[in-house]
């Protein structure tokens, strides 16, 4: 790898972490910088579901993205284990989204798209899943699929270090140089600086500190979120309902997801209530959980943004900055299509979504909604 790598990477979770790989198999050197280990805080905290997708009809830049996530996920697992050995766990398990009233025109969205669903009566719900209180109309996505988050970082990471990308953990930026409108070199905490031509800003919550100098605020935030994992009898597709969400694992373990804590700041931790409250919630949705044990918990900060869409693409005034932040809850569903349009920008294709959705300095649009809510 040459002394200074071409793209400095700042922050070492699913969006830094993919595009490394990425970039490094289009030929680049790539380093990547993470205020701690890598791939630790939402990426592998998050639930791994992978909603169903058509790129080629979606009708949103980030229905776009989520479509390349969603058609690209099974080539780009079975890549990573033929590099690694390692199984991302990545299944087409199926799933049931519950839509609320406000939710009524989503099969429209997925109809256009070309989306598989079925509409389903309570019914016809209960005999494909051991299914209590449930509230919504359920609807049929058999293209629904999972995958196992902390295994995915563990492949992305060897994936990494096998095409030669510089892997710096518990190394945090702390502040630019400059020149003119480029940035020379990132300050690392410990006085070292780093070079190189390009820098891509992925540091998802911590995002916002390091935007400010630029001259961008665009209100990433650290958004807490409480996980528990049950053991015991389940259901066998991914069930959505809202915000919160069930996730059977293929070894009788399943996640519950998830609490909205806007407020929590930087603190990451779990807290009684909200592990309690999700237990709950699994058992009266899924009566086959009723006598299922609590296996553990934890919390992430997601990255929140004003809109609920990431920032994607060049920071506005100046040469050699770029942003890929602000992926709140899709993380892992908008990573590949995410990694694709920046490896695109970086080496000088046209990209393959339209980045202006996604622009730094864009008037949010409150009212956006999307196919896939978790």
């Amino acid at each position: 790898m040459a002394k200074h790598p071409d793209v400095a990477i700042i922050g070492g979770g699913i969006i830094g972490l993919t595009s490394a790989f990425f970039l490094a198999k289009e030929g680049l050197s790539v380093a990547v910088y993470d205020r701690s280990d890598l791939g630790r805080e939402a990426s592998w905290a998050g639930a791994g579901i992978v909603p169903p997708g058509n790129p080629e009809r979606a009708a949103t830049p980030a229905d776009k993205l989520r479509g390349i996530g969603s058609r690209r996920f099974p080539e780009l697992s079975a890549e990573l284990r033929e590099l690694t050995s390692i199984d991302n766990g990545y299944r087409l398990c199926g799933g049931i989204d519950f839509l609320e009233p406000e939710d009524r025109d989503v099969p429209t969205v997925w109809r256009t798209e070309g989306i598989a669903f079925e509409r389903l009566s309570l019914a016809d719900a209960q005999r494909l899943e051991p299914l209590g209180e449930v509230g919504g109309e359920p609807y049929l996505l058999p293209g629904c699929a999972q995958v196992r988050n902390p295994r995915h970082l563990r492949a992305l990471i060897a994936a990494c270090e096998r095409v030669g990308v510089q892997l710096h953990p518990n190394t945090s930026v702390e502040a630019w140089d400059f020149d003119a409108n480029r940035i020379t070199s990132a300050q690392l905490a410990t006085g070292a600086r780093v070079t190189a031509e390009r820098f891509l800003l992925a540091a998802g919550a911590w995002s916002e500190s390091l935007l400010r100098p630029l001259g961008h605020s665009p209100h990433v935030r650290p958004v807490l979120g409480q996980i528990a994992l049950l053991k015991g009898p389940s259901c066998s597709r991914v069930l959505m309902l809202g915000k919160r969400y069930l996730v059977p694992r293929a070894d009788g373990l399943t996640l519950i997801g998830s609490t909205e804590e806007p407020e929590a700041g930087f603190e990451k931790r779990t807290t009684a209530v909200g592990i309690e409250g999700l237990v709950a919630f699994a058992r009266r949705t899924v009566l086959a959980l009723a006598g299922a044990t609590l296996e553990t918990s934890w919390a992430g900060l997601r990255p929140g943004s004003p809109d609920g869409l990431p920032f994607i693409g060049s920071v506005p005034g100046w040469d050699n900055a770029f942003v890929a932040c602000g992926h709140f809850r899709a993380g892992v569903q908008l990573s590949i299509g995410t990694a694709q349009a920046i490896t695109d920008l970086l080496t000088g294709k046209p990209t393959c979504v339209d980045l202006a959705t996604f622009a730094l300095d864009r008037t949010p649009d409150t009212a956006a909604k999307s196919a896939f809510r978790s």
